[in-house]
């Protein structure tokens, strides 16, 4: 692989951030993840992380404006390809899992067909893109490269997930837990929020999409006993990606998936507004586990409730499908 031009590859950090907070967390992700792959057969993982802070140092110096619908990079230099050999030091790959390998059968002839599929998923770490790509290349190598995610600011924000989300199809938008901060900025998130479900619903009329998004908003987190709970999903969000499916020229199937991928990088304790968030890293199985397609008129009614009871009903039965699949995973 060669590397980015005007990159001088110098395992050393910007010396604007020497002393910032930006700093520590860059030097204590760093010496994490060697330690943490140390415990994997794969190669050259001192050589990743030193080009990952080299293209943190490029972003420091120029960083990227992310369009609305960013498409992955993949030349001159391949950022897909290095998120994937990043992230892959850190998988314990014999004892992770892919269940409901049928269901992934099924929902990838769909788009091979013209067909759109849209994944219902919880989300637990920032590279969560990267785990699914690595366990579902074997088996479906277009669809871990061409799935497109639903993705929040912080990871086309923060210098530090910029050099994996370069590598990614992301549909850019403000999720609700970031769209009130600062509140002079709600305006403007709004319209820009328009313009990504405008440009999904041009990707719908396409055919052949498979969109990732977590209707919960953000990442799972650790309830106060230290389990990882599956967030709950919002049923407005919800309800609109079905409404832009429905009036899509394609047809659209939606799936469950539950991703337990928490221990390789867990999230903050609690949502943070402010950029430069600290990483931890470590070497571990991970699972996912598709779910059969949900099928929106055969959900729950309840009788003589309102419009937005169903909304919330409906949400609280389409995350249980989720939890359901994510109890399977050992």
């Amino acid at each position: 692989m060669e590397k980015p031009d005007n990159l001088s590859y110098k395992t050393k950090i910007h010396p604007s951030f020497l002393g910032t907070k930006l700093a520590k967390i860059i030097e204590d992700f760093f010496e994490c993840y060697v330690n943490a792959a140390k415990s994997s057969p794969a190669q050259q993982s001192h050589d990743l992380i030193e080009m990952w802070l080299d293209l943190v140092n490029h972003q420091l110096e120029s960083p990227t404006a992310f369009q609305i619908y960013h498409r992955a990079i993949r030349s001159p230099f391949d950022y897909y390809q290095f998120g994937l050999n990043l992230i892959r030091p850190l998988i314990n790959f014999s004892q992770s899992q892919v269940l409901g390998k049928e269901n992934l059968t099924q929902l990838n002839q769909q788009i091979q067909n013209k067909e759109n599929v849209i994944l219902l998923a919880n989300h637990q770490t920032e590279p969560d893109p990267q785990i699914i790509s690595l366990l579902i290349e074997a088996d479906c190598p277009d669809l871990a490269q061409n799935m497109i995610f639903v993705a929040g600011h912080r990871v086309i924000n923060d210098p530090l997930a910029i050099p994996l989300s370069l590598g990614r199809n992301l549909l850019c938008i403000y999720s609700k837990k970031h769209i009130h901060h600062p509140p002079e900025e709600k305006s403007q998130k709004i319209v820009h929020n328009q313009r990504t479900l405008k440009k999904l619903t041009e990707l719908l009329s396409q055919g052949g999409h498979c969109i990732y998004v977590a209707p919960s908003g953000g990442r799972d987190r650790a309830n106060e006993k230290g389990l990882v709970e599956v967030a709950p999903f919002d049923a407005d969000s919800l309800e609109l990606f079905h409404l832009i499916a429905k009036q899509s020229r394609c047809p659209t199937h939606f799936y469950p998936l539950a991703l337990k991928t928490f221990s390789l990088m867990p999230p903050p304790h609690q949502v943070e507004n402010e950029l430069g968030e600290t990483r931890q890293a470590s070497y571990t199985p991970v699972g996912l586990a598709f779910g059969k397609e949900i099928h929106w008129t055969q959900l729950p009614i309840l009788k003589n409730a309102d419009k937005q009871t169903q909304r919330i009903t409906r949400a609280k039965y389409i995350t249980n499908l989720v939890k359901r699949e994510y109890n399977l995973l050992k």
